[in-house]
């Protein structure tokens, strides 16, 4: 079943994590959690593997339990590969480790700090909305334009590295998506844009892009 959110925490921050779906679900918005959400007598790793490919963000209860947890870094690594948007929630003033820097350094986060932790988590809750409404909203698709590759090879490599800055290693796929249905550079980049969260990031990706 698709949700719109995945909760990724380890189980000492189990009180946090189960807070934020209280309050996310008090949105209006449908939450996926283990164990409450795993079904009887399933296979645990499957259900969790079907819920983070059916969400549409993954919410990373960011601590420093999470930063030493293996199915953690197992869950995020899935995200990344699925293409789910992963945004980190910061209870402890850590920054991630070397097995989840890969996947989050380019991540923006939300930091919940210092207590209490209610205002942040409706801080949370309205970067969520915020960023499912912009992921409801489909990619502008143009059609193919006939006569083989419309970009420079070496140009796609380097709107990879300048995306990559943004969203992370998921840059890649996100261009040779984008760059299979653009017409011209000008609407390809403006497509890549609008994967990233800041608007001031968007401008000066933008501009990076000539």
């Amino acid at each position: 079943m698709a949700r719109d959110v995945f909760v990724s925490y380890s189980q000492a921050d189990r009180d946090c994590a189960y807070e934020i779906v209280a309050r996310v679900e008090a949105r209006g918005l449908a939450a996926w959690i283990a164990p409450r959400d795993v079904a009887p007598s399933a296979d645990w790793a499957a259900e969790i593997v079907d819920a983070i490919a059916g969400a549409r963000v993954m919410v990373l209860v960011l601590s420093a339990s999470s930063n030493d947890s293996p199915q953690v870094r197992r869950e995020v690594e899935r995200a990344v590969s699925r293409q789910v948007r992963i945004l980190p929630f910061r209870i402890d003033a850590v920054l991630p480790s070397r097995s989840l820097e890969y996947f989050l350094s380019a991540q923006h986060w939300l930091d919940a700090f210092p207590p209490p932790r209610e205002p942040h988590y409706a801080r949370l809750c309205d970067a969520l909305e915020a960023l499912l409404a912009r992921a409801g909203t489909p990619m502008p698709q143009a059609p193919a334009v006939a006569g083989g590759p419309r970009f420079d090879g070496a140009a796609l490599r380097h709107l990879t590295a300048l995306l990559a800055d943004e969203v992370g290693p998921i840059a890649a796929v996100l261009v040779r998506r984008a760059a299979a249905v653009a017409p011209d550079w000008q609407r390809l980049t403006a497509a890549l844009a609008g994967e990233i969260a800041s608007e001031a990031a968007r401008r000066e990706f933008l501009r990076r892009c000539g």
